[in-house]
């Protein structure tokens, strides 16, 4: 990863530092962020995050008081630990500071209650390909974010895959309906794919070699061809007549693919706006 600058008023307070916020300080840290500007509070760590905050230096406790207002509180706690965590680390928080939350369901309302009337802040919907650095964030932000601090939020995520943006609040249960919860869709047609091949007379170890490889595949000629609509690189491999049109004709059918997963989006969009109420 290319080394950036930072430009911080603050530390950096990571709250939680599960398998997302493992993959955040480790992006954060490769990009050149100085190890000393983070402080990670996390009560339970693993042997890995014990490992890597002492192999970098970076300060780890069950709670953490920085001797400075930080420049952005980032809460990867659980959700249902939210309630509990957040009210004592908001106290922490100076008028320059921006709360930055990846939990999923948490509103902007839902922080705002424990702050001033003017503090900013962001919420945010990675995914867990963020594992790997191929994640992708969607950001949203209230009011009171200024510009210098979107951009530190967009540079704190782009640490880990690609970043886009949201006004209205009111969508992020349909963007964790389509990215949040997404990478389960393509483990999904992982499975099904290698279950039609064995159907077909595969060996099980190579239908799954075969899914597994071709759905990464195509996902990474996907990646390096931003500019080529899914569609097109669709059309760029069916043959008219052929075997992938036949297929395509299955799927691409009035009671086909796209259907199905309209309503499976429209699903967990609404289970989302569900747990958020």
């Amino acid at each position: 990863m290319p080394t950036q600058t930072w430009t911080l008023n603050g530390p950096i307070l990571l709250a939680g530092c599960g398998k997302m916020g493992s993959a955040l300080l480790a992006g954060w840290v490769a990009s050149g962020m100085n190890p000393g500007d983070i402080l990670v509070q996390e009560p339970t760590p693993s042997p890995d995050l014990l490992a890597f905050c002492a192999a970098h230096g970076v300060s780890l406790a069950a709670t953490q008081v920085p001797s400075r207002a930080p420049s952005v509180l980032i809460m990867a706690v659980k959700p249902q630990a939210m309630a509990t965590v957040y009210p004592a680390l908001a106290a922490l928080a100076g008028p320059n500071t921006i709360t930055l939350s990846i939990a999923a369901g948490k509103t902007i309302a839902s922080f705002a209650a424990h702050l001033p009337a003017n503090a900013a802040i962001v919420r945010a919907m990675p995914n867990t390909p963020a594992a790997i650095g191929r994640g992708m964030t969607v950001l949203c932000p209230n009011a009171n974010v200024t510009p210098a601090q979107r951009a530190l939020c967009e540079q704190l995520m782009s640490a880990v895959g690609d970043v886009g943006w949201l006004s209205d609040e009111t969508l992020m249960d349909a963007v964790t309906a389509v990215s949040g919860s997404g990478p389960a869709y393509v483990f999904l047609l992982a499975e099904a794919l290698t279950q039609a091949g064995i159907a077909a007379g595969l060996d099980a170890a190579l239908a799954t070699q075969l899914a597994r490889a071709t759905i990464a595949g195509s996902g990474e000629l996907m990646r390096q061809s931003p500019e080529i609509p899914a569609a097109i690189l669709r059309q760029n491999v069916t043959s008219p007549g052929g075997t992938t049109a036949a297929a395509l004709d299955v799927l691409m059918a009035s009671n086909g693919l796209t259907p199905l997963m309209t309503c499976a989006i429209a699903a967990a969009t609404a289970r989302g706006k569900a747990l958020a109420s």
